[in-house]
């Protein structure tokens, strides 16, 4: 990831950081966050976020003020981070999405920066007219599958790049997501501790595994775990129910619809969590948590290096191909969860 030039020693009083996409992509930015806290300890910064996503920062201490963009109301959203740059001496745009960079180019800071990718051409066209600096990142399907010698950085790396070109040089690359002491009692009083938690996601149910495959995976993990949790959220609320509805095993528990940190305090006090590519990999891994996650196989290289779950041990497969039979998979799936639990558990102990 090339990064344009940029003098150490510079001071800011105000810091005002930019995210507006998803959950695990916020998790992933933490370090980023803790290293402008660190790098300019005496700064106020401000994250501009969603509503959607302000549990991940809702306790986090790096961060003096928390402004959550409205929701479907663009207009709005520009008037108030104009607002912000009145007295920005930094505006950093930490996802590579046009949102991010031009809103980032509204607060018209002294400073601006952002990161866009090779091959987003519009994102870096908009990085040229908005942004004073910014980082230009190789992470491509495309790239990714013609030079597999080249490495992908992962997103905590490409983030924390930012730091470095505002002048930062106090870095820190471990995620943060703090709960709340309600949450966590929560958990303890209504989620089995030390349970395989399996999270489920809309990416669980394409055609090459599916509902039926999915059903399959938990009557698998039942048989080998003392308890199993099956965790979902709206987009998911009906296929669980029609799930759930056929399988008698006494050790599944279903938590559904849970606040954001009230699942992840029922995911800090499991033993491993399976999920497919989405947030639950980054938010267990803020927690310290062993992972199976499950990726699409279109882009694994990219996928699985970009987004791979950071620095806890862990186990990366593929779906299978269209058409082909789910038991292998199945198979490796459980063969991993115990795998990570009875490693997990002796470091414990240890």
């Amino acid at each position: 990831m090339s990064v344009s030039p940029s003098s150490n020693g510079v001071t800011y009083r105000n810091i005002v950081l930019i995210r507006t996409d998803r959950v695990g992509d916020l998790v992933l930015s933490t370090p980023a966050i803790a290293s402008f806290r660190r790098s300019w300890p005496y700064a106020h910064i401000t994250a501009v976020i969603t509503g959607y996503t302000e549990p991940v920062l809702r306790h986090n201490r790096d961060v003096d003020e928390l402004v959550l963009l409205p929701h479907r109301s663009p207009f709005e959203a520009i008037a108030k981070v104009a607002r912000l740059g009145k007295s920005a001496d930094i505006a950093v745009g930490l996802a590579p999405r046009t949102d991010d960079i031009f809103l980032a180019g509204v607060t018209n800071a002294r400073k601006r920066i952002g990161y866009v990718y090779r091959r987003r051409y519009l994102s870096r066209a908009l990085a040229h007219l908005a942004l004073s600096d910014w980082c230009l990142s190789e992470a491509d399907p495309e790239i990714a599958d013609r030079f597999p010698e080249q490495p992908v950085l992962h997103e905590v790396h490409q983030v924390l790049a930012l730091v470095k070109l505002a002048g930062g040089e106090a870095l820190t690359e471990a995620l943060t997501l703090r709960l709340g002491d309600d949450d966590v009692t929560w958990a303890a009083l209504n989620a089995p501790s030390g349970a395989v938690v399996l999270a489920l996601a809309p990416r669980w149910f394409t055609r090459s595994f599916g509902a039926d495959a999915v059903k399959r995976l938990i009557s698998a993990l039942a048989l080998v775990h003392t308890d199993v949790i099956v965790t979902y959220g709206n987009e998911t609320e009906a296929i669980a129910a029609s799930l759930r509805s056929g399988l008698n095993s006494a050790n599944v528990t279903w938590l559904g619809n849970l606040p954001l940190l009230r699942w992840a305090a029922v995911l800090a006090q499991s033993a491993v969590v399976v999920t497919v590519d989405t947030g639950a990999t980054h938010v267990a891994a803020a927690l310290d948590k062993p992972v199976v996650v499950i990726f699409e196989r279109a882009y694994f290289r990219l996928c699985s290096q970009e987004w791979s779950p950071w620095r806890v041990p862990s186990a990366m497969l593929t779906k299978p191909p269209l058409g082909a039979d789910p038991g292998p998979l199945i198979e490796d799936v459980v063969a991993a969860s115990s795998a990570l639990r009875d490693r997990h558990g002796s470091a414990a102990l240890s």
